[in-house]
């Protein structure tokens, strides 16, 4: 979908006014001081200053417009230079993307300089300290406008790409065997062990009734008559309870040092059993191809930019809340803690360096197709916005300028 220009910025519409206004001031002094010249020689000073003024305004306001379209509408030759060049801006833009900052040598060479998590942390501890503020509206601002500039389904499918290329890439049943044997030695499968007892001894209490059916469905006739097939249901259903309790109070209860061990061997069998790896594999390739799966995934992906959207359009409501204070005690963690940076920054860095590696060339061709996706009146618009007012400058300085060359032109003719 093609991103509608937005419109022009108050600022920038008064500064093309103030420029248009003072050209308008000199072309009315010029005609005045014209009409007055022959009865002070003052009135000469005026009409060389505005003469050259008007040139010095007309000239700049040419060249500024013909940048971005035809002056007055008319196709002169070599005008509307940006939009007619749109594709090739684009192309320039993605290769220079390329060429100086997606090169992972060079990007490997900048990240050393960056210390990325002592900025994260005085950032996260003080937002608003120090010029923070500012930094905040100032990045809110670009991100905003970064995640509304790009081709959003290319950018989704190229980020739904990479995880799903991710993970066909990693193997695992290894990662679940390691941290499931981590959680055993460290003790945290036996709140899940807990859990499932207490859950047992519910599910039991609430059905009885299908146990008693059951004994009463496959008893004899003859148990049925005498009543036994009751007894028996209460038997069964007494010892079942008596066993999930004595679970729920023992941690050694045998059974339960079973199901430990069960899920020991399962810990080693996912990492060293090539068999069980191979099934685990199987079964993520089928849920990776999975018409559910795939619309997870795309979900996530809507959910993130969404989310990345309402944070960077109003930073400090996610600063504020427990999620903002679990963020400045990261800040305050960042900042004392040496060894916590230095991995954070290696991470980053090599994050980076990957990113350039494995992505540069699908970063580069995401620039390069949303510019040339964008129609002529959006990269005029986009382009002369993030310029600014100091388009309009060069126009009043075009004016002053011009309009002080004439006065000393005048003073020379006047001296000879």
């Amino acid at each position: 979908m093609i991103p509608r220009a937005a419109p022009p910025p108050a600022a920038l519409i008064r500064m093309r006014r103030v420029a248009t206004g003072l050209l308008v001031l000199m072309a009315a002094a010029f005609f005045a001081s014209r009409t007055l010249e022959p009865r002070h020689p003052v009135f000469g000073f005026v009409r060389a200053f505005a003469e050259a003024a008007m040139v010095g305004g007309l000239a700049d306001w040419f060249a500024v417009t013909a940048l971005f379209r035809h002056p007055l509408g008319l196709p002169i030759p070599h005008t509307a230079i940006i939009p007619r060049n749109k594709n090739r801006i684009g192309d320039q833009l993605a290769s220079f993307l390329r060429d100086y900052f997606l090169i992972p040598a060079v990007v490997a060479r900048r990240m050393h300089r960056i210390d990325v998590a002592g900025a994260a942390g005085r950032w996260l501890a003080n937002p608003r300290g120090a010029g923070g503020s500012r930094l905040t509206r100032g990045v809110s601002r670009l991100a905003t406008e970064v995640l509304q500039a790009l081709d959003q389904e290319r950018l989704g499918g190229m980020v739904r790409a990479m995880m799903v290329t991710r993970v066909r890439e990693t193997e695992v049943s290894p990662m679940l065997g390691r941290a499931l044997a981590a959680a055993i030695a460290e003790e945290r499968h036996r709140p899940v062990i807990d859990a499932l007892v207490r859950w047992m001894r519910g599910a039991l209490s609430a059905n009885e009734h299908l146990v008693r059916a059951m004994v009463h469905d496959r008893a004899g006739a003859v148990l049925r008559w005498t009543g036994l097939d009751e007894t028996l249901a209460n038997k069964i259903i007494d010892g079942l309870d008596k066993l999930v309790a004595e679970m729920a109070e023992n941690r050694e209860h045998p059974v339960r040092i079973k199901v430990e061990e069960a899920l020991v061997s399962v810990s080693e069998r996912l990492q060293y059993d090539h068999d069980l790896r191979a099934r685990v594999e199987a079964l993520k390739i089928e849920l990776l191809e999975n018409a559910a799966m795939q619309d997870w995934i795309n979900g996530l992906w809507e959910q993130a930019r969404s989310a990345m959207l309402r944070a960077a359009r109003d930073p400090d409501a996610l600063m504020a809340g427990r999620l903002g204070e679990a963020l400045h005690q990261l800040g305050a963690t960042l900042q004392n803690d040496p060894r916590l940076g230095r991995i954070i920054n290696r991470f980053v860095r090599r994050a980076a360096v990957g990113a350039a590696a494995d992505y540069g060339d699908a970063i580069v061709r995401l620039v390069s197709e949303t510019v040339r996706g964008w129609d002529e009146q959006t990269v005029t618009m986009r382009l002369e916005h993030a310029v600014g007012r100091d388009l309009q400058f060069i126009r009043i300085n075009g004016t002053l300028v011009g309009g002080l060359v004439g006065v000393a032109i005048h003073i020379v003719d006047v001296l000879l």
